[in-house]
């Protein structure tokens, strides 16, 4: 990864685990992609998924919950978001899609580097869930920064080593792009040319 240095300024991820578990998988894959990208980015865990308020539009007013504006505040300073989740009966876990509802009145995520990991026994069925979320809210590239790494628990451990080549590969190739996509400062309401 350190050749990628070069090509990009510091930028400051936000990331957040789908899990609400205490050092859960995801939390350790977090780590892993953290370490890999050591020098590349500033990688801010957002712990609060869970103490979020149930999503109400009626409450979705110009004085929020705070824990809302919180969260809303620190994916706006965010220059890109990272999202490691499992998936829990075939389908995205309720804290990670309530925190996501937050998000659609404040538009949070349009043109914002996303990108999607889904790590569980399975996990295609709650991946393909959040990803047609996430293009409809239109998170930028999340296209080509997601992945789904099944069986999870058999390929990093709990101190965050990733410990099959094919998925650190993939991992490596997903956060190029990512760094890719974090550095093309073209914004759909620009002229670019």
């Amino acid at each position: 990864m350190a050749e990628l240095i070069v090509f990009m300024e510091y930028k400051k991820v936000l990331a957040i685990s789908g899990s609400t578990r205490q050092q859960s998988t995801n939390d350790s894959l977090i780590k892993a992609i953290e370490d890999l990208c050591v020098n590349v980015f500033d990688i801010t865990v957002y712990k609060g998924i869970a103490g979020l308020p149930q999503f109400n539009p009626d409450d979705d007013i110009e004085d929020v919950d705070t824990k809302v504006a919180e969260f809303r505040e620190q994916l706006y300073a965010a220059d890109g978001i990272l999202i490691c989740t499992p998936e829990y009966a075939h389908g995205v876990p309720g804290t990670l899609k309530n925190a996501i509802d937050w998000t659609i009145s404040s538009s949070n995520f349009p043109h914002k580097p996303t990108m999607l990991i889904t790590a569980s026994t399975d996990g295609k069925y709650g991946h393909a869930a959040l990803l047609e979320t996430l293009k409809v809210i239109e998170a930028k590239n999340v296209m080509n920064l997601q992945m789904v790494i099944p069986f999870v628990k058999t390929k990093i451990s709990l101190d965050g080593k990733i410990t099959d080549s094919k998925t650190l590969a993939g991992l490596e190739t997903i956060i190029a792009e990512f760094i890719k996509t974090l550095n093309d400062h073209s914004h759909p309401f620009k002229n670019n040319s």
